[in-house]
């Protein structure tokens, strides 16, 4: 077993951690996040061709339709791998620019190359409500864990656990914001595998220091909690890392459809160990000492 001095390193990662959140915050107010079609209203292209066909050829058309007060040519256009397909996706809904929005069909079926196009169409009716219930699930969420590792454990191990995940989904949202990373429903999907995977790596900790309190009576909660995090700390880089590899690969070769996705994961494990020993544990540590403060004043 490991002997390192966590809870020691604490005052360095803590207010590294802080800064980390804090530019999350910052950067998502100023240059804010790229919703995807789902979330911000627009209309999908799936467009097959019987040749090759360039992303530039493809902006050149659209830039030729005209369309006021919206940049056509600045539409997100990928690749579809093994096939010559692109999907282009436009922020123009059927609701409000329904003539537009056939304009745009209708270069794309002329254009000589095409073979095949379909549409699909998000109003922003629609799109108000997904965000709406969106943030809902999550605020439930967060709600459920707090009021469960409450009464499993104690409201300072579920607070330690609710600022860690916090900690986590705050320093994805600021990567994605920062490199301006579409975010989508398997974005969000992915957001809530950081939750639980960083949540179950955080339990793991908080049930081998609730077990060690029993068996380490006279010893304190410094020595309870640094045992306990190099105890579990080989099954932590383990599962990290077994988590970690698989993922590397479907962000290497995942195609730009699941880039995002993949990339969220891929902070969320590393970002998930990290606050699991630096971020949850010290918050238990404090909390504890304040307590142990209190009760001897009283």
């Amino acid at each position: 077993m490991t002997n390192f001095d966590f809870l020691g390193k604490a005052k360095f990662f803590v207010p590294l951690s802080a800064a980390l959140m804090l530019a999350s915050v910052l950067s998502m107010v100023f240059i804010g996040l790229r919703g995807g079609i789902d979330f911000t209203g627009g209309t999908q292209f799936t467009v097959f061709f019987s040749q090759p066909v360039s992303t530039e050829e493809i902006r050149s058309l659209l830039a030729q339709i005209p369309a006021s007060g919206v940049d056509l040519a600045r539409s997100q256009i990928q690749d579809i791998q093994g096939r010559n397909g692109k999907i282009i996706t436009i922020p123009l809904d059927v609701e409000t620019h329904q003539e537009l929005v056939n304009a745009v069909e209708k270069a794309l079926k002329d254009y000589p190359a095409t073979t095949e196009v379909s549409r699909t169409s998000i109003g922003s009716q629609v799109s108000r409500e997904l965000v709406n219930k969106t943030w809902q699930a999550i605020l439930i969420a967060l709600l459920a864990i707090l009021v469960y590792i409450s009464l499993r454990f104690r409201l300072r191990y579920a607070v330690g656990a609710i600022v860690a995940l916090i900690h986590d989904v705050l320093i994805a949202l600021g990567v994605f914001s920062v490199f301006r990373v579409e975010i989508n429903l398997p974005v969000i999907a992915a957001f809530l595998t950081i939750v639980g995977y960083s949540l179950n790596d955080t339990i793991v900790i908080f049930d081998r220091v609730r077990e060690n309190l029993k068996l380490m009576k006279k010893a304190p909660i410094y020595d309870v909690i640094n045992r306990s995090v190099n105890q579990s700390l080989s099954r932590t880089i383990n599962t990290s890392l077994t988590t970690f590899i698989p993922v590397v690969i479907l962000f290497a070769l995942g195609g730009p459809v699941l880039r995002g996705f993949a990339l969220a994961l891929l902070i969320g494990v590393i970002v998930g160990t990290y606050s699991s020993m630096y971020v949850a544990n010290p918050i238990l540590y404090w909390w504890t000492k304040a307590a142990e403060k209190a009760k001897g004043r009283a």
